[in-house]
């Protein structure tokens, strides 16, 4: 099963959290829905929880700050930096801004939060004690992380300034539009890019990275999600990329589902 320990290449989705009202509900959702150990990292860490599956980490859960707490919970999709700050300076300067400047998160590794230019919020995290998530791309992990803007043009320029990320086209440019993300020319994808003002599926929503979890059985999965106190954003059906759906966490948190047979974190869902 796939796990790294080393340091996540520059511009590599690395790292997820969920920023929740109610951190211990959530640990129990999630241990619920994906068999998780959620434990407290502590009071020095401002009772972040670390998740793991099968001893191995899958990600974290946050308390949301207060001034955040009008709106939904969200998971946070993190790119890896290794110069957090140089990162950051590349962010302003492709017209991005700076939620959270660069600081260091005790030995574990530095970490900036930031919006590029349509708003859409990512986290930059480098790596020190902790590289990032270390099992991924099987049942209950993170397998694929995307970004759905309106503003598709835009969205590509920037994260090419701050990354040098090159794209794949896909879909027929009209009624699916979609593009695969790779940090160099020739290089495996490492994420996706959406545009939602014509490729997007459910309610409308604001620009946002999505974190989409491996589920052996999509349907079983989303199933369990409702019954753990969550919904149903885009119903279980099948795609190109495999089976789907996307669904709402109990405290309104949004992910994706897809059940992706030997994948090695490069197929692209569409929701």
């Amino acid at each position: 099963m796939p796990v790294r320990h080393d340091p996540w290449p520059d511009g590599t989705p690395c790292w997820i959290d969920a920023q929740v009202e109610d951190v211990t509900a959530a640990a129990d959702y999630y241990t619920g829905l994906f068999g998780w150990e959620v434990e407290d990292a502590g009071e020095a860490a401002g009772h972040y929880h670390l998740a793991r599956l099968r001893g191995e980490i899958v990600g974290g859960l946050g308390p949301q700050p207060a001034d955040m707490r009008d709106g939904p919970a969200t998971w946070t999709t993190y790119l890896a930096a290794s110069d957090v700050d140089a990162a950051a300076t590349r962010v302003t300067g492709a017209g991005g801004q700076l939620l959270m400047p660069p600081f260091d998160v005790m030995e574990q590794g530095r970490l900036a939060v930031a919006t590029d230019t349509s708003g859409a919020v990512f986290g930059l995290w480098q790596a020190g004690l902790r590289s990032g998530i270390t099992r991924y791309s099987e049942d209950g992990a993170a397998v694929w992380n995307e970004l759905h803007t309106h503003t598709y043009a835009d969205a590509r320029a920037f994260y090419a300034a701050v990354f040098g990320y090159r794209y794949r086209d896909l879909g027929d440019g009209q009624t699916f539009v979609y593009a695969t993300i790779h940090p160099a020319v020739d290089a495996p994808e490492i994420g996706g890019i959406a545009d939602a003002s014509v490729s997007s599926s459910g309610p409308a929503m604001d620009d946002h990275w999505r974190t989409w979890f491996a589920a052996d059985d999509v349907d079983a999965t989303t199933e369990r999600a409702v019954a753990l106190g969550g919904s149903v954003q885009v119903e279980p059906a099948d795609s190109p990329f495999g089976r789907q759906s996307v669904v709402v966490g109990a405290q309104g948190e949004v992910f994706g589902l897809i059940a992706t047979p030997e994948r090695n974190a490069a197929a692209a869902p569409s929701a």
